[in-house]
């Protein structure tokens, strides 16, 4: 399923959507497509063609990954109108903090964090000199609500991600450059499905019975779903279009309700 877009909402904007080959990162490729703009992504791995789609193989957690993708926008497309980072995750252990080594949290803020500064400061420049441009950042509620068994590094990065989120639009709002921030809860991607089968082979029963695990170890989510990842999508589509053009500077949290406080 899939929100209607106007097929010419994004016509001639080049957009560049960090980790976009799945997931919500796919979705936030897919929304692009769909309202006519031109997208550039990368990822480690390869990626099918998809027409309107430049792929660059490449590793974002790296300075080198960043330069190659940087340096390909720039050839391929001339410059880039929109930037949406989408690039995320977290893969460390159980545990408690105790659990985490330096190559953890260095690992974990290369993905949540780095990357996306570092792409920043190769691309915003061309949009400064154009005086005009959307950044979109994807957060994590986990900035407010951290999980402290397995996600402690991933949520301090997420929540540093916010600052300077915060920080360099204040900076860029008068240059013509918006920044916002899109912050998910729970997201029903590919790896959720994945994580739901995970914890049912680890505890038996069956996959509601794992989902109920996840929802609990949330505090709940008032909706008693996790977000689609085409719901999120279109918020950050709408926030890097024209429809947003006084939005600048803000935060907006799609959690179904999760964190308990306004």
């Amino acid at each position: 399923m899939s929100i209607a877009a106007d097929p010419t909402e994004f016509a001639g904007k080049r957009v560049l959507v960090s980790g976009g080959t799945k997931g919500l990162g796919r979705a936030t490729v897919d929304r692009f497509l769909a309202g006519g703009g031109r997208v550039i992504t990368a990822a480690r791995g390869a990626m099918e063609p998809v027409d309107g789609v430049e792929f660059v193989q490449a590793d974002l957690t790296t300075s080198e990954g960043g330069e190659a993708l940087a340096k390909a926008a720039l050839a391929r497309m001339g410059g880039l109108d929109i930037l949406a980072h989408v690039i995320g995750g977290s893969s460390t252990p159980g545990g408690g903090f105790v659990a985490l080594t330096d190559e953890h949290w260095l690992s974990e803020l290369n993905l949540n964090l780095l990357a996306t500064v570092r792409l920043d400061r190769l691309l915003v420049p061309q949009m400064i000199e154009r005086g005009a441009g959307a950044v979109v950042h994807v957060g994590s509620i986990q900035s407010v609500l951290p999980l402290p068994e397995a996600t402690t590094a991933y949520a301090a990065a997420k929540a540093a991600l916010r600052t300077y989120s915060k920080s360099i639009s204040k900076e860029l709002g008068p240059k013509g450059v918006r920044v916002n921030v899109v912050s998910p809860g729970w997201i029903m991607t590919e790896s959720s499905v994945d994580l739901l089968k995970r914890l049912q082979a680890a505890n038996g029963g069956t996959i509601e019975q794992a989902r109920q695990v996840v929802l609990d170890s949330l505090g709940g989510i008032s909706i008693g779903r996790a977000a689609e990842p085409y719901e999120v999508a279109d918020v950050i589509a709408y926030l890097a279009s024209d429809r947003a053009a006084s939005i600048h500077g803000a935060e907006f949290v799609i959690d179904g309700g999760t964190v308990p406080t306004v």
